[in-house]
């Protein structure tokens, strides 16, 4: 790769050598993509012959085999040869195929943020879309006649077969099943369409002109894309079942069945193109095969695909670990104002606080180590209801005096509480109480009576709901819920939720037609005291409609705010709104909108060692070298790492004289909630992780619990952080943000700087051009992006790129195959780009194995000494239930996860260490990814750095974390044991050092019980 700073090096021939290069090469792209300006200095080409996922279709005349790859459609000659792209690879174009004419060809592209069905002509001019609407279209098929496609959609509320007409663009439905229709094909006739159904009797059916339709196959495990035979006599199809994915052929007139592909064959899961009657192609094993009927043996076609990756640098971000200053605070979580609109109480920097009326600087409410959040007034403003571990145990709620200040805890439950809310009489108190854990779990509704403690479950669990609301005469209750758009795949929209406590019915509703609500959690709906209004956040911004006591539509939506919005909460007379607006906190007025900012001034300080301190390391790992530094002393003052020498006797130190120091890892890929308790941050350091990189939280959560970290109101690790996940018009998790359009990215965008984002993470719906746009802003100001794609992010200069395989909008993945392999396109994209990646294989099987093959796992001391015997059992019992699953077949294609990190790493790939925590447990599961590095081939040398000094370069504070050298801060673990030749003794952690502060393994472990509750239990 040519330095920017080498480029004035070329004169003369070399600059004619480089222009011609240049001219050839620009001269091979498409059309559209020639206009794009080239900066030479930062561009990598990779050259594969591999495809992970790839689909194929041949041409009529069968001289042209039309491919995608990562998602750009490319042709090649039917023998082979070098991949010409007629795509830009924008649009993650997936699942070509001809028209009978040979003269275009027919795809599902992602260009609007939903699939729909594309052609473009086969020389790559006349890209057009041909689909329209707010739903996904995909796998396309030309009928014989040329006059219509074939596709699937789900426009009806799940996938059935559909037909466009291409003379006048209508659009017809074949099926009307309440399962999953897909993967159409066309019998050569025109008279029979063969699919995919998920009914009650899934499998492979035939639908004839008589609309009759016949399950041909069933089929038990995974299958798709069906593709009968020129002659119409049979029928192949995709099999996935056992961690075995085979390719399959039934006779259509008696639907008898065998097996065409060999044993271990990877075969992708897509159409056959056929040659002839008893030839075909199709792809497996990262290739393009030809295979005869009858002829056991394949024949590979070979191919080249090119890759052109822009990979500029920039300025990274820069971050001061050692002032002294104050900072502002500006995680303000859960904001709520009093009926009177006098006071607001938040959580800030560890404790719940109260602005009054008239004063800028808030006082405590609380002030001890426990979690204190989702605060919520009575209805008369005498009370306050919270959420507390106060007790050391679960979340639980409480109930402050506010004249007298006694605490009153009104639940003892096994489970956490969320979103405490008063109904308007003031007796009884809505909340969700989790299933699993307290950020991505179930949760169910549940209400209680505050006189009597009884408890009701009102309604069954829900993926990850808002904050209840209630109607004013008390008899609805309103919440933001997730409507999937189709069992098919898991994403829909977040709709409002009316439940009626009288009669148990429900029913979802949106103000705006298949528009996704904001985030849920505490972004609305929320009623007005009156029950006439709810406020709510929808792209961004606060609006109002006006609602029946019931809560049905009685007016259209009314947009209060052009600014971002969050956490409305209406004053007692129902004429004005507060609500966070970034790093601020607002009040608007409903009768003339006039806005007003409320002043708030709450401040904390870097917490700081209180005296200079030697280490004496009998072996240090620092990080970056594979062998110790023997017998030397560690010596450092204030928070940083002055000198390393060699030991002096004489010297005063802490004696590690038999153990091994390592740098403070790093988790790279986890969640939190505040809900977790304070016992998350004492889980993370006894770990030996002193940093935790969060890829997607309420920012103002994380920022409360960075800054109570950071400060010591709290005992925890460094927090690197990601704010909303960034999604597009479909979402699935409740911090999905969904991006509608370009003016509420660009709000959002501000949004990543004037709150200090660490990094960006865009999901899996965001576009490509959207997720382009936001890299060129993130980079603009020195922050990292983060994504699950591997390209075009690679050509744009995406940072990170996390998991080796999960979710996909495509339901494949690009980077690994259905049985866990991975082909020459990903590996070469990775190594040669420089992107990170997090694999996160311990998520993927390694941790449910390793937990039912060594009993250390779920033995941990860690884990049994800061968590319930039920929460180790439900693990235990999660672990079993994983591995008995067919649905995964973890033990049948794990080992080739191994593998694919074996060929990332021998590319020279940069992976780091991360496990999507609390899906796996904090803290315990980073060590176990660990080891699953180890036992894919890593050495303990080069596990333990990607978890120190990689991690470090990869978040951009390598200059201050990662390594144990003079200069860097005072982030490092004693442990006892050699993890340099034993990765598991990395967990025996003795000591951790963050920032130059000691915390021991038994203040880390110890069981917290009530710390001034200054109350009593009822």
């Amino acid at each position: 790769m040519i330095k920017k700073k080498d480029f004035n090096r070329f004169t003369g021939l070399k600059i004619m050598a480089l222009s011609f290069f240049l001219g050839c090469f620009i001269c091979s792209l498409p059309k559209h993509a020639r206009s794009q300006s080239l900066k030479p200095p930062n561009t990598v080409k990779v050259t594969v012959s591999e495809g992970t996922n790839m689909a194929i279709a041949v041409s009529p005349d069968g001289k042209t085999i039309a491919m995608d790859i990562q998602g750009t459609i490319h042709t090649i000659p039917i023998g082979g040869g070098r991949a010409k792209a007629l795509t830009d690879g924008l649009g993650d174009e997936r699942q070509p195929c001809w028209s009978p004419d040979g003269s275009k060809i027919a795809f599902q592209s992602y260009r609007d943020g939903t699939y729909h069905i594309w052609m473009i002509d086969k020389n790559g001019s006349g890209l057009k879309q041909v689909t329209f609407g707010n739903y996904d279209e995909r796998e396309p098929q030309w009928s014989p006649d040329g006059k219509r496609i074939l596709y699937s959609s789900d426009r009806a509320g799940n996938y059935d077969i559909w037909e466009l007409s291409l003379a006048d663009g209508a659009v017809k439905q074949f099926t009307t099943d309440v399962a999953d229709d897909f993967n159409p094909a066309w019998s050569p006739d025109g008279n029979r369409i063969a699919f995919i159904s998920t009914r009650k009797a899934s499998g492979l059916y035939i639908r004839d002109a008589s609309d009759k339709e016949q399950l041909i196959v069933p089929v038990k495990g995974t299958f798709a894309a069906p593709s009968w035979s020129p002659d119409g006599r049979y029928i192949t199809y995709n099999g996935l079942a056992q961690g075995k994915s085979r390719l399959f052929i039934v006779s259509a007139a008696d639907g008898k069945l065998d097996s065409l592909s060999g044993p271990n064959e990877d075969v992708f899961p897509f159409r056959t193109a056929w040659l002839s009657n008893n030839t075909f192609m199709y792809s497996s094993d990262g290739k393009i095969k030809k295979r005869i009927l009858g002829d056991n043996t394949t024949s590979a076609i070979p191919f080249t695909v090119s890759f052109t990756l822009d990979r500029a640098p920039y300025k990274k971000k820069i971050r001061d670990f050692d002032s002294d200053a104050a900072n502002r605070s500006m995680g303000i979580f859960g904001p709520v104002v009093s009926p009177d609109g006098n006071d607001i109480a938040f959580a800030a920097v560890g404790n719940l606080w109260l602005l009054k009326k008239g004063n800028e600087k808030p006082v405590h409410l609380t002030n001890d180590a426990a979690v204190d959040i989702d605060p919520a007034f009575s209805p008369d403003g005498k009370k306050l209801a919270f959420v507390s571990d106060r007790e050391g145990k679960s979340m639980a709620i409480w109930v402050r005096d506010l004249q007298t200040g006694t605490d009153t805890c009104l639940t003892s439950l096994d489970k956490d509480v969320m979103y405490p809310t008063w109904s308007p009489d003031g007796t009884r108190i809505a909340f969700l109480l989790n299933d699993a854990n307290s950020v991505w779990g179930n949760s169910a509704l549940n209400v209680m009576e505050v006189a009597t403690g009884s408890m009701k479950q009102v309604h069954a669990l829900l993926f990850v709901p808002g904050k209840p609301s209630w109607s004013a005469d008390g008899k609805f209750i309103a919440l933001s819920a997730l409507e999937h758009s189709s069992l098919r795949f898991r994403e829909g929209i977040s709709r409002m939720l009316l439940i009626s406590l009288d009669s148990g019915t429900e029913k979802f509703i949106s103000p705006t037609p298949q528009r996704t609500l904001a985030t849920r959690e505490k972004n609305g709906p929320v009623w007005s005291p009156d029950g006439t209004k709810m406020a709510y956040v929808e792209d961004g911004v606060l609006w109002v409609v006006a609602v029946s006591p019931s809560g049905e539509f009685t007016g259209s939506p009314k947009q209060i705010t052009t600014e971002l919005a969050d956490v409305p909460t209406w004053t007692g007379d129902n004429k004005s709104i507060i609500y966070i607006s970034v790093d601020k906190l607002k009040k608007v007025h409903l009768a003339d909108g006039s806005i007003e900012d409320i002043p708030l001034e709450l401040s904390w300080k870097s917490q700081k060692p209180s005296q200079d301190f030697v280490i004496h390391a009998g072996r240090l790992f620092n990080g970056r070298t594979a062998n110790y530094q023997k017998d030397v002393d560690i010596v450092v003052k204030d928070n940083r790492i002055v000198k390393i020498e060699p030991h002096q006797p004489t010297r005063k130190s802490i004696d590690a004289s038999d153990k091994a120091v390592i740098p403070g890892m790093f988790e790279m890929h986890t969640h939190q909630y505040a809900g977790a308790g304070e016992v998350q941050g004492r889980n993370w350091l006894s770990y030996g992780i002193t940093s935790v990189r969060e890829t997607g939280a309420d920012p103002y959560d994380a920022l409360e619990r960075k800054e109570a970290w950071n400060s010591g109101a709290r005992i925890g690790p460094r927090e690197f952080y990601a704010g909303y996940l960034l999604d597009g018009k479909r979402v699935y998790y409740g911090l999905s943000n969904s991006i509608s359009n370009e003016t509420q990215l660009k709000m959002e965008l501000e949004r990543s700087t004037r709150l200090g984002y660490d990094f960006i993470k865009t999901y899996v719906r965001l576009s490509d051009s959207l997720q382009k746009k936001v890299t060129a802003y993130a980079h603009q100001h020195g922050i990292p992006v983060s994504s699950h794609e591997i390209y075009p992010s690679t050509a744009y200069g995406v940072d990170n790129v996390e998991h080796i395989k999960a979710t996909s909008r495509r339901g494949y993945s690009p980077k690994q195959s259905s049985v866990n392999e991975t082909y020459e396109d990903v590996i070469q994209l990775m190594a040669k780009s420089g992107m990170n990646m997090t694999p996160t294989i311990a998520l993927f099987g390694g941790f449910y194995l390793k937990a039912e093959s060594d009993p250390d796992v779920l033995q941990n001391k860690q884990l049994n000494a800061l968590y319930s015997k039920r929460f180790v059992t439900a693990i235990a019992d999660a672990s079993k239930l994983r591995l008995a699953s067919g649905s995964f077949a973890i033990r049948e294609t794990y080992p080739s996860t191994y593998k694919s990190i074996q060929k990332l790493m021998k590319a020279g790939a940069h992976i780091t260490p991360g496990t999507d925590s609390p899906f796996i447990p904090y803290g315990l599961s980073l060590h176990v990814e660990l080891q699953c590095f180890v036992a894919a081939g890593l050495t303990p040398f080069e596990a333990l750095r990607s978890a120190t000094l990689w991690s470090a370069e990869a978040v951009g504070v390598e200059k201050d974390l990662g390594t144990v050298e003079a200069g860097k801060l005072a982030d490092f673990v004693i442990v006892n044991g050699d993890p340099l030749k034993n990765i598991k003794d990395a967990w025996n952690v003795e000591t951790v050092f963050k920032n130059g502060i000691r915390y021991d393994i038994e203040q880390l472990l110890r069981s917290r019980q009530s710390q001034d509750t200054r109350g009593v239990r009822k």
